[in-house]
């Protein structure tokens, strides 16, 4: 009799690596800066960060458990809500990089979110978003392409 054996449920979680001193969340992240740094480019890990949308005050009654679904179902409206804040993975004066090698469930909002405010905001940098290694690669031949342009 064979046994089927079936692929693991729930999220993905990537190996933390350190690198000069440094821990990037996942290889994919780790390939992305060695690369930037081979070709001499300016890396910048988690430097910068973008609040998406305000913190505020919430009026409304709410009745709900805690976020994480623990706790009585209760009352919890008239309290601060947090503010979402989004740091990707590598910026510099031209571009931002946010390595993704298989996003959460709520990447993807955020992701849009992220693009609706860098419009807003008038940020033209260009961002790239590499899935895998071949991906990266080609991140770094476009950036020193762009900057070529530009000189």
């Amino acid at each position: 009799m064979r046994i089927k054996r079936t692929k693991k449920k729930g999220p993905v979680t990537s190996k933390k690596v350190i690198y000069k001193d440094i821990e990037l969340k996942s290889g994919l992240e780790l390939y992305m800066y060695k690369a930037l740094e081979s070709f001499g480019l300016d890396v910048n890990y988690e430097k910068e960060t973008f609040e998406l949308i305000a913190s505020f005050n919430s009026h409304n009654d709410c009745f709900e458990k805690q976020s994480n679904g623990k706790g009585d179902f209760k009352n919890r409206g008239g309290l601060k809500v947090r503010g979402i804040t989004y740091t990707p993975d590598f910026t510099d004066y031209d571009y931002i990089i946010e390595c993704k090698g298989r996003p959460n469930d709520s990447f993807p909002i955020k992701w849009k979110i992220f693009k609706k405010h860098l419009l807003l905001s008038n940020d033209k940098r260009t961002i790239y978003k590499p899935q895998n290694q071949k991906d990266c690669d080609e991140v770094v031949k476009l950036i020193i392409e762009n900057r070529q342009k530009t000189i």
